[in-house]
């Protein structure tokens, strides 16, 4: 017969496995059927009518936009930003097609490119096209004008995210990361891409004003990566191509998911791939920032 001492050890040891199993990251999987769909007229950024008929475009207009928060025509008073997050969109543009010359100021201006290249010209005398998996960054601060074009042949998807500086009228900066220049880039294995400029034992090749970590993955079919989410960080992963689960939540393409550290390892898989211009794999992106309460109450 256990002792009075034995059972309570023996309860204790119990009750801590039992709540150890139940320990999980509070993950909101946002569907692609709950963002907004955007296709505003082309004569809005400066663009051509749209043909009538071209084999190259996969699309009947030149872009086709996401929002994952309000933006533009867009308005939900309960989906207005996650943490330091403002815009995330995710642009597909036609070949021959654009966005104009137009102005930005104090924000932290992350654009990731998925396929296609992206050319970038601004108003500090910056011009550059990347590829896939390239960042191209802006420091807006005080104010900048830039222009962002699709010259290829081929449709252009990239996600622009906007996220709110530590401060106002900053110098304005331009920055990018070429992937393909990246000898270290491999399949299977989590892109440390941008952290905070005040964080100085973070080596990545992005660096923004404001406390902010951004990864990204290629998986091949049943590859998993993880990454620690501590208590008090919070995090929102883009499911870019094909399909992830996230600690047992299921993600395909489009979907989004807010993510709510509790101590315990995010564990990202691919369940499913698709062709891309790397191979068949399934892709994601993440930004993990403080934990602030923020989400989506519609989505509950």
């Amino acid at each position: 017969m256990l002792s009075k001492l034995a059972l309570k050890s023996s309860l204790t040891s119990t009750l801590i496995k039992r709540t150890q199993s139940t320990m999980a990251p509070l993950i909101t999987v946002v569907p692609n059927k709950s963002l907004f769909l955007s296709e505003p007229n082309p004569m809005f950024f400066g663009n051509g009518p749209n043909p009538g008929y071209d084999p190259e475009w996969t699309n009947g207009n030149w872009l086709k936009s996401r929002f994952h928060f309000s933006f533009a025509e867009y308005h939900n008073p309960v989906n207005s930003r996650f943490g330091v997050m403002k815009v995330m969109n995710d642009d597909l543009v036609q070949p021959k097609r654009g966005f104009g010359t137009h102005p930005h100021r104090d924000m932290e201006i992350i654009t990731y490119i998925v396929h296609g290249a992206l050319t970038h010209q601004d108003s500090m005398g910056s011009k550059e096209s990347l590829g896939r998996g390239s960042i191209q960054f802006m420091t807006a601060g005080t104010g900048v004008q830039h222009s962002e074009f699709n010259h290829d042949d081929k449709p252009l998807r990239f996600i622009q995210t906007w996220i709110l500086p530590r401060t106002r009228g900053l110098k304005p900066n331009y920055g990018s990361y070429n992937a393909s220049k990246d000898c270290d880039a491999k399949k299977n294995e989590l892109q440390y891409l941008a952290s905070d400029i005040e964080k100085k034992d973070a080596d990545t090749p992005v660096k923004v004003n404001q406390d902010l970590n951004t990864y990204a993955a290629e998986l091949e079919l049943g590859k998993l990566v993880t990454l620690d989410l501590p208590k008090g960080r919070q995090a929102y992963l883009l499911c870019i191509e094909g399909s992830l689960e996230v600690n047992g939540k299921s993600l395909t393409r489009h979907d989004g998911a807010e993510i709510h550290g509790d101590g315990t390892p995010l564990e990202i898989k691919a369940t499913g791939v698709e062709p891309t211009e790397n191979d068949e794999v399934a892709h994601f992106l993440m930004f993990e920032m403080e934990e602030d309460g923020s989400g989506r109450g519609d989505l509950q």
